[in-house]
C-alpha cells in the first residue's frame, strides 16, 4: 500500500508529486546516510533539485518561477521528507521568505531579489528567532534605527536557515515603541555581504544534519530604505500570514517522516524472526502498526483539508495550527513506535529508523512550537 498515494491530492498537484518522488528516489534517498554522517551542506543535491525544476518554484512565473501553489509545495514536501528530512529542508529553504516579498514587496524589489532565486542563481533565507526569543514574535529585540537613507540594524538572530549560504535574507526587526507591541516590527531585505553582517553555523544538531542553521550578528548593518518589505510597522502581520502557509507545509514534513517510520517498521517486523515465527505475527506488533496507520491517515486527511482551507483564506490561522500540531506529533509517535519495533537495532546509527527518530523531534519545534499552536487553536476556535 502506498502511504503517500494521490487519492487526497488535488489533480493539479499530482504531476509535480510524481516528479518529486522520482527525484527523491534518485537523488535524496541514496545520499541521505552519507550527508547525515558528514553534516555537510548538500550542494550537489540542491543543484540537482534546481536543474529538475523543484527548488524555489513557488515564485510566480512573472519573476522566473513556476508559480507552484500551496498544494503543489505540500505534495513536494511529503515526498522529499519521506526520503530524508535534512536534505529536504535544505531544498525547501532555498526560497524561504520569498512569499512575503512577492506578496508585499515593490516591483523593483521583486525584480532584484525574487528573479535570481527563481532562476536558481541565488538562495534566500528568513531571520526571525533570536538567541533568547523564539515563539514571541512581539518580543524580539533586534532593532532597526532610522538613519539618513535607510536603517541601521543591530542585534542577533538564531536558527536561521542559510544564514551563511544565502545571498540575502528577510530580517525581522523592531522599529517602534508603541503601546501596540504588534505594530512595532518591520521586515527588511538584507544582503549577506553587507557591512555589519556576520554569520556562523550554530553547533551541530541531533537531526536534520544536512540542513545548516546559523547565528547572525548585526552590528549597525545599513539597509537602504527601499529594502523595507511592505510598510514600516507591518512586519508582524505579514509574518503571521506567511506562517499560516508555512505550517501547512511543515505538516507535510511530518507526514513524510511518519511515512518513512511506518515503512521501516513494517519492513523490519516482516523480516525478523522470534520464537519460531516472524515478528509481524504477534498481535501486539500488529496493534502497534495499526496505531501508526491510524495516526498517519488521520493526520494526512487533516493536512490536505487544512491546505485547502488556508489556500482559500478560511480561518487560516486555526487550520494551520491544527495541522502543524497533528502531523508533526504523529511523526514523533510513529518514529517512537518504529524504534520500539526495531528493538536493539533501533539504536544503531546506520539505521534509517534512527535517523527518522532524531529528525522527527525537530518539526514539532520550528515554525512555532506546538504548545504555542495549541494556544492559537484555542483562541481561534472561540
Amino acid at each position: 500500500m502506498d502511504l503517500l498515494d494521490e487519492s487526497v491530492v488535488p489533480e493539479r498537484a499530482r504531476e509535480i508529486k510524481r516528479e518529486a518522488r522520482e527525484f527523491a528516489d534518485e537523488h535524496i534517498a541514496p545520499n541521505a546516510e552519507a550527508y547525515y554522517e558528514s553534516g555537510e551542506y548538500p550542494w550537489e543535491v540542491l543543484e540537482a533539485g534546481m536543474d529538475a525544476g523543484l527548488v524555489a518554484q513557488d515564485i510566480g512565473e512573472e519573476y522566473g518561477g513556476k508559480g507552484f501553489d500551496l498544494a503543489q509545495v505540500l505534495a513536494i514536501a511529503e515526498e522529499f521528507y519521506r526520503a530524508d528530512a535534512g536534505i529536504a529542508l535544505t531544498l525547501q529553504l532555498a526560497s524561504f521568505g520569498c512569499e512575503m516579498l512577492e506578496r508585499y514587496g515593490t516591483d523593483a524589489q521583486k525584480e532584484k531579489y525574487l528573479r535570481p532565486v527563481a532562476e536558481n542563481d541565488q538562495i534566500s533565507g528568513l531571520a526571525v528567532s533570536e538567541p533568547e526569543t523564539g515563539s514571541d514574535l512581539a518580543g524580539m529585540t533586534t532593532e532597526a534605527e532610522k538613519v539618513e537613507g535607510g536603517y541601521e540594524i543591530t542585534g542577533e538572530k538564531y536558527w536561521v536557515g542559510n544564514a551563511v549560504e544565502a545571498d540575502w535574507l528577510t530580517v525581522y526587526a523592531k522599529t517602534g515603541e508603541s503601546d501596540d507591541r504588534y505594530s512595532n516590527y518591520t521586515l527588511f531585505v538584507v544582503e549577506t555581504d553587507s557591512e555589519g553582517y556576520e554569520a556562523e553555523h550554530i553547533p551541530e544538531k541531533m537531526g536534520m544534519r544536512a540542513s545548516k542553521q546559523g547565528h547572525i550578528v548585526l552590528d549597525d548593518c545599513f539597509v537602504p530604505e527601499e529594502n523595507v518589505i511592505g510598510s514600516e510597522g507591518g512586519g508582524f502581520y505579514v509574518l503571521a500570514d506567511f506562517f499560516n502557509h508555512g505550517r501547512v507545509i511543515v505538516g507535510g514534513h511530518g507526514l513524510g517522516l511518519a511515512a518513512a517510520a511506518i515503512e521501516e517498521a513494517e519492513a523490519f517486523v516482516h523480516d525478523r524472526n522470534a520464537f519460531g515465527r516472524t515478528v509481524n505475527e504477534f498481535q501486539a506488533v500488529q496493534h502497534t502498526l495499526s496505531d501508526m496507520r491510524i495516526g498517519f491517515e488521520s493526520a494526512r486527511a487533516l493536512n490536505w483539508r487544512a491546505c485547502e482551507k488556508v489556500a482559500n483564506g478560511e480561518d487560516a490561522g486555526y487550520w494551520a495550527a491544527l495541522t502543524k500540531t497533528k502531523s508533526t506529533e504523529v511523526a514523533v509517535d510513529c518514529a517512537e513506535k518504529g524504534m520500539k519495533l526495531h528493538g536493539g537495532r533501533s539504536v544503531l546509527a546506520d539505521r534509517r529508523i534512527a535517523r527518522v527518530y532524531r529528525d522527527a523531534r525537530i518539526p514539532v519545534i520550528y515554525e512555532g512550537a506546538n504548545d504555542i499552536q495549541r494556544n492559537l487553536i484555542y483562541r481561534q476556535s472561540r
